[in-house]
């Protein structure tokens, strides 16, 4: 298939829109900055939805809605022709509740929780809508726009779960980060997190001591965890994430448990892995009056779709249009990508910036490259969409 970006790229109105966007770039930052003062913890996202389908509804997408999981929804109607584009950002972030939200700049960086990750990826999804009706683009298929939730932690991608299912296998999914300029994301990590627990008899630390103690137990689990060995290729990662339990400084405990966050570029690993993980388990709770529990919290799908997949080809070459060849890189994630890819359907992540320090209080955007990484995006969507 002949890719359509150069000549996309070259159509006069295209030209003036790709130019629009570094003249609207205060606002774009601004409306990012709208975005992220809305708390949006995974789990409690409606306040964010509903600043979504309002911003739908005020741009004029058709159908705007959300579902029970407070996925919103909006579509951009096309001429008709094959299965509809689906382009979403999640709207969720990893700040619990009354995290302070307040914004800094410097310079070119705008610092803030959840900036980048992912308001600045919900700003640019509603800019493009704007952009979209303001130059009257009349796409051969229809673009749903979707705000989807449940991206972060233990959300399991939920929402996109809740997106592939309703839509199936679309012409293409297009999944925008705030973050992550450059990158390509068409091939997910699989995933697997698990809640461990252990339960001891516990009791006084000095009257009952010699019980054996919930978190001593969990203390050596973890020790054996960490000397695991796994293999650099396919790239292969665990991690414990959380630690709780226990009742008091002169308390044995009776309880404690930790969530391992289980990673592998390829399915077998990531089963070997899990294999090790219940091995060592198993043997722990064969000592006496110890109980130890595993239960599987999460479980993201690995998946991959050819580089030379169209839609793939086309994210390359918009990202070479916009005249950032050089900050071409092809990577491995776990995004809400997983799920079209898991299913062996047209997907791809991109990314509109750079930013770092994601998941820290102290996160920031480098609001230089947002221009460029709309402007991917623009591209990509209108030779998706046809």
């Amino acid at each position: 298939m002949n890719n359509p970006i150069e000549a996309l790229a070259q159509q006069a109105v295209v030209r003036t829109a790709l130019a629009q966007i570094g003249e609207d770039l205060p606002a774009i930052v601004e409306l990012a900055i709208a975005v992220q003062q809305i708390p949006a913890p995974t789990f409690a996202e409606a306040v964010r939805a509903a600043f979504v389908a309002d911003r739908f509804a005020a741009l004029g997408l058709q159908d705007v809605q959300q579902d029970a999981l407070h996925n919103v929804f909006g579509r951009y109607p096309g001429r008709g022709g094959g299965a509809p584009i689906i382009v979403s950002a999640h709207s969720d972030t990893v700040f619990p509740a009354g995290t302070d939200l307040t914004v800094r700049r410097s310079g070119t960086l705008v610092h803030g929780p959840g900036i980048a990750d992912n308001s600045l990826g919900v700003a640019g999804l509603l800019y493009l809508v704007g952009l979209l009706r303001q130059h009257g683009w009349q796409p051969a298929r229809d673009i749903w726009f979707v705000v989807n939730t449940g991206e972060e932690g233990l959300g399991d991608l939920r929402g996109m779960r809740a997106v592939a299912d309703r839509f199936g296998p679309a012409g293409a999914y297009i999944v925008v980060e705030g973050g992550l300029f450059g990158r390509i994301c068409h091939q997910a990590i699989g995933v697997q997190r698990l809640r461990i627990g252990v339960e001891t008899p516990g009791g006084h630390s000095w009257g009952a001591f010699g019980n054996p103690s919930a978190i001593h137990v969990l203390g050596q689990i973890i020790a054996d965890i960490a000397g695991l060995k796994v293999p650099a290729t396919p790239k292969t990662t665990f991690n414990v994430g959380v630690v709780e339990g226990g009742t008091s400084v002169n308390t044995i405990a009776h309880e404690a448990h930790l969530l391992l966050d289980l990673r592998s570029e390829a399915p077998p690993a990531l089963g070997q892995l899990v294999a090790q993980v219940e091995k060592l388990l198993a043997r722990y709770g064969r000592e006496p009056q110890v109980q130890v529990t595993a239960e599987v919290i999460g479980n993201r799908p690995a998946g991959a779709i050819p580089r030379e997949t169209p839609l793939v080809s086309w994210a390359v070459a918009a990202l070479q249009q916009v005249g950032a060849a050089s900050q071409l890189e092809f990577t491995t994630g776990s995004t809400d990508a997983n799920i079209p890819l898991s299913r062996g359907w047209p997907a791809v992540c991109v990314g509109l910036t750079e930013s770092g320090n994601a998941h820290r209080p102290d996160e920031y955007m480098d609001v230089t490259r947002i221009p460029a990484g709309l402007g991917q995006l623009l591209l990509l969507t209108l030779a998706a969409a046809g």
